[in-house]
């Protein structure tokens, strides 16, 4: 080997070895010995979590450069849409309760190794999540999840799940609730007296009432799919928008407005119930204070804590009932976590748990005017109806997916008769990647595992019995 060949391998192998040193000096796991919340907070700061999925980041100066500020920008702007990770950040500063689906997202980005992105971890080398990082996320996400979210019903194998099964029963008023039963079939509620509250929400057709948008008094048509009643009391939130901050508001808010229940007032409400002597007498045993508008939604809400669906046979089977599903439905359980699905449809309800954006990878909106010839409705701007917030146009609370082979037709808007197709529509337009169909039938298979049980029998709905 010549001299000159020699000289620049030394250089070349002194340049790497430098290199080595350098990388793995600025790219230390945080001590196994910190808290887990403390783990976590150094190693998404390391990674540059914030610099991508936060409303004002502070980005590193290249950032201005015109040969890449497009594709910084195009970064940020897609991060930001799809994860907000300040107040998870925040949660995990202060050692606080963090959203199950802020979890949720974490995990499932370094454990794919999708975050950070390739590109950032090139120039930012205390970026990169090595292997003992990505284990002590891992470990620190196990943690944080059973001190917050602890998986008591299911098998210790499956303590760690994303998912988590449905209690038997939450804690209700039992005399409250059977009022509020009554109240919830009574269509004296409604304007015309033709309109219940189980009208767009019957509790023999999985909580819905299977139209693409329910018909209110004098034939009106909503503007929103009817979200299923059944669980409900697992929501952050109620409504697609989030209007409803318990409910007994959203229990409120049918009765008075003009499509649905078209009511002017509780008042009027109130004076057709008070003119039921014997309705008033049983009222007033539980409730004192009267008939009103605080009385009637609470006992409708009473009620709807009563409608839990437990012991589906996925719920079994995270219990430790291993042929509760079958090999086909345990594939598409498997599916489901790769496709990140089980990241916003975490928690014991499989959702209603965060606002997302619809169209996260593709436009869904523009694909369904091409399709549909029909433009946007006020109905599609989702949490920006109550905020005006730019950020929340077209995010939505993420429907819960207990039951959803009953509660057809699918989304916001209705539009999407089959699971299936619903299924394949959400892999392209969340998740940005193409489900086979052989795939997308064993997370249909998957889904009608979570078919859950309604006082001891199992969930029907007669429009698919008939």
């Amino acid at each position: 080997m010549k001299k000159g060949t020699t000289k620049w391998l030394l250089v070349l192998i002194g340049a790497v070895v430098a290199l080595v040193v350098v990388y793995r000096a600025v790219n230390v796991a945080p001590s196994a010995d910190l808290p887990a919340n403390e783990q976590m907070v150094k190693i998404l700061t390391d990674g540059g979590c914030l610099a991508c999925h936060s409303e004002n980041p502070d980005l590193p100066f290249y950032a201005q450069i015109p040969v890449v500020k497009d594709l910084i920008g195009k970064h940020v702007e897609d991060g930001y849409a799809s994860f907000d990770i300040a107040p998870f950040m925040d949660a995990m500063k202060q050692g606080t309760v963090p959203n199950e689906v802020d979890l949720a997202k974490v995990e499932r980005s370094i454990a794919d190794g999708s975050m950070p992105l390739g590109q950032y971890s090139i120039i930012h080398w205390g970026a990169s999540i090595t292997g003992t990082k990505h284990d002590r996320v891992m470990n620190a996400v196990k943690d944080i999840r059973g001190t917050f979210y602890p998986n008591t019903l299911a098998a210790a194998e499956f303590a760690n799940e994303p998912i988590r099964p449905i209690p038997d029963k939450i804690a209700y008023d039992e005399h409250k609730a059977a009022l509020g039963n009554d109240l919830y079939h009574d269509t004296r509620l409604s304007a015309d007296g033709t309109i219940s509250c189980a009208t767009c929400h019957g509790l023999d057709m999985g909580g819905v009432d299977n139209k693409r948008y329910s018909v209110g008094i004098k034939g009106q048509l909503g503007g929103v799919n009817a979200p299923t009643v059944y669980n409900a009391c697992f929501n952050f939130v109620q409504f697609w928008d989030g209007r409803a901050g318990t409910l007994a508001e959203q229990a409120g808010g049918p009765p008075l407005n003009p499509v649905e229940m078209g009511c002017g007032s509780f008042d009027e409400i109130v004076a057709r119930l008070s003119a039921d002597k014997a309705f008033v007498s049983r009222f007033t045993a539980v409730y004192p204070e009267g008939l009103s508008q605080a009385t009637i939604t609470d006992a409708i809400a009473e009620f709807e804590k009563t409608l839990v669906t437990p012991n589906s046979a996925f719920d079994r089977y995270l219990k430790g009932e291993k042929n509760a599903m079958t090999d086909e439905q345990v594939e598409g359980y498997a599916l489901f976590k790769e496709f990140n699905c089980a990241t916003c449809h975490a928690g014991v309800n499989m959702g209603g748990l965060t606002y997302e954006l619809m169209g996260q990878r593709a436009n869904y909106f523009e694909d369904r005017e091409l399709t549909e010839k029909s433009g946007l409705t006020d109905g599609d701007n989702g949490r920006w109806a109550q905020t005006k917030v730019e950020r929340d146009r077209y995010r939505f609370k993420t429907p819960t997916l207990r039951n959803v082979a009953l509660t057809y037709p699918y989304y916001h808007d209705g539009s999407v008769e089959t699971l299936e197709q619903a299924i394949t529509m959400m892999s392209k337009y969340q998740v940005g990647r193409e489900m086979s169909e052989e795939d997308a039938r064993k997370v249909e298979s998957y889904l009608k595992a979570l078919t859950g049980e309604y006082n001891g029998k199992v969930l029907v709905n007669v429009n698919q019995t008939k």
